[in-house]
């Protein structure tokens, strides 16, 4: 079973020992992080194994692949001898592993950790993108049978990613470390398990003085309670989320909270991807069975859909998907998310006599508009693009324009519900407004989709005039609760209704 390793990068042996005491019931094992020290405590490092009371991984990182340490080889060599040295016959007293990188080419080092058991961790780290051949590569790191083999690559696009599970079925046999950093390779690092990867890297969070060893590292406590690595088997069902760039969403929440409730071996995973080609592709290479879709990829799915659901057909936008014996089988659970969290928060069974504006043009537009349409509202869509605009108001008669003085001049009679759809609001990125022309006047209800933050700019605008407003957390919700029907061909848990949090 793959291990979860907490990378200790404190300034001082004594805190280090305080974040590993922290976080001491997530991990299996440590990584001292020579590099982060200060000069004088690095001296003591020999000492540290038996303060920490697991195994430990030595390792004195460089500047060039991501680490601290700028002197030069001389005195990293020396400082990897000194943790090394006077090794007690007790192995617990010694260090576990020993990080050394394929360049270094010292044999007494290497003697000295096999001498009492210390295992070499023979590495490569690429912190600016991928290299071609991973597998080939990772056979040609090691050059004692004792050995384990990492490498450590930083994605710039899913595909990369795709690049290194395949590599890892090639290489299905070999004791290795394989993992990405940053962004795109949360998975990885995950999914350490089906990858055949014997370590997962963490990091803790929110301390300000212990920075995070590589980008993209997870929380212990995260990796272990919320994605429930330790029970992740070849046998567990993937699930997932892709959009881009996909910085918030609530979704893994939501999932792996339902599945931890009710027993359920699946995990759900952020897979950020500016292609729903690449997603794809690496969504058969790890046999997912199901995943949420989101900006932009709504519509770019339709034409690699086996089947698409009478929802998906007539709104024009898909967010859910499922593989079976066909292929992908799409459907859309924004529609009913988003009609029954607004009608609720209205008090009303019907649009009939209501004039709408639907700012975007985007999948959940397309969504909002179909539901608009079926609940005999009239709307207006303003969108940046008019064109877009145009053709997702004609089928159904209403009102376009675009997002600009004079399109904002047509809300004056489309204002008793204004419906936001844009990201534009929202984390990180929360200062947008996309209805910055527009002065409300009190009597309007308005509902931004966005829910992280709580209150977008737009809100707080509208809510300081008087509106009743809500954000799309209860449609996430909702919406949730659907895809969880299409996920596991059941309806979701009605005593866990008032449990779930995203």
């Amino acid at each position: 079973m793959a291990k979860i390793c907490l990378c200790l990068t404190g300034k001082t042996l004594a805190r280090d020992l305080e974040i590993l005491e922290k976080y001491r019931k997530y991990v299996d094992v440590a990584e001292l992080r020579v590099d982060y020290l200060e000069p004088d405590e690095r001296f003591l490092i020999r000492r540290f194994p038996e303060m920490a009371g697991l195994p430990v991984i030595l390792t004195i990182r460089r500047d060039i692949e991501g680490g601290q340490f700028v002197g030069g080889e001389g005195a990293r060599i020396s400082l990897l001898s000194k943790g090394l040295a006077f090794a007690d016959a007790d192995p617990r007293r010694n260090f576990a592993y020993v990080d050394l990188e394929e360049d270094l080419n010292v044999p007494s080092l290497e003697e000295a950790a096999r001498t009492f058991g210390t295992r070499i961790i023979r590495s490569y780290h690429n912190i600016n993108g991928m290299d071609a051949d991973l597998a080939g590569h990772l056979r040609g790191l090691r050059r004692g049978g004792d050995e384990l083999v990492k490498i450590a690559m930083t994605p710039h696009s899913l595909d990369h990613v795709v690049q290194v599970f395949q590599a890892a079925r090639e290489t299905a046999n070999m004791d290795k470390i394989l993992l990405c950093m940053g962004d795109f390779g949360a998975s990885t690092r995950i999914l350490a398990e089906l990858l055949g990867s014997h370590i997962s890297y963490t990091a803790i969070k929110g301390e300000p003085d212990i920075p995070i060893g590589a980008p993209g590292q997870l929380d212990p406590r995260e990796l272990v309670e919320l994605y429930r690595f330790r029970n992740i088997t070849p046998k567990t069902r993937i699930f997932g989320i892709t959009g881009y760039p996909l910085k918030a969403t609530g979704s893994p929440l939501f999932f792996n909270t339902v599945f931890g409730l009710e027993n359920i071996d699946a995990v759900y995973i952020a897979f950020p991807s500016d292609s729903i080609q690449s997603f794809l592709r690496l969504a058969e290479e790890i046999g997912m069975v199901g995943a949420s879709v989101t900006v932009p990829h709504k519509e770019a799915l339709f034409p690699y859909l086996a089947q698409k659901s009478e929802a998906v057909e007539s709104i024009g936008a898909c967010n859910t998907i499922v593989y079976d014996a066909a292929g992908w089988i799409g459907s859309n659970t924004d529609a009913p998310g988003f009609s029954d969290s607004l009608l609720e928060f209205i008090g009303k069974k019907n649009l009939k006599g209501k004039r709408i504006t639907i700012i975007g043009a985007g999948g959940v537009a397309h969504a909002v508009a179909a539901e608009v349409y079926r609940l005999n509202g009239k709307a207006l869509i303003l969108n940046r693009n008019p064109s877009r605009a145009r053709n997702l108001a004609v089928p159904y008669r209403f009102l376009w324009g675009k997002l600009d003085t004079q399109g904002i001049a047509l809300m004056a009679k489309y204002a008793d519900i204004i419906i936001q759809t844009t990201s534009m609001g929202m984390e990180p990125d929360i200062t947008g407004d996309p209805l910055e022309l527009y002065s409300f006047s009190g009597h309007e209800v308005v509902m931004d989709l966005i829910y992280k933050p709580e209150m977008t700019a737009c809100l707080k605008r509208a809510a300081q005039a008087g509106c009743r407003v809500q954000n799309g957390y209860d449609m996430l919700l909702r919406q949730a609760r659907y895809q969880y029907r299409h996920f596991m061909g059941v309806e979701f848990p009605a005593q866990l209704m008032s449990r779930m949090k995203m």
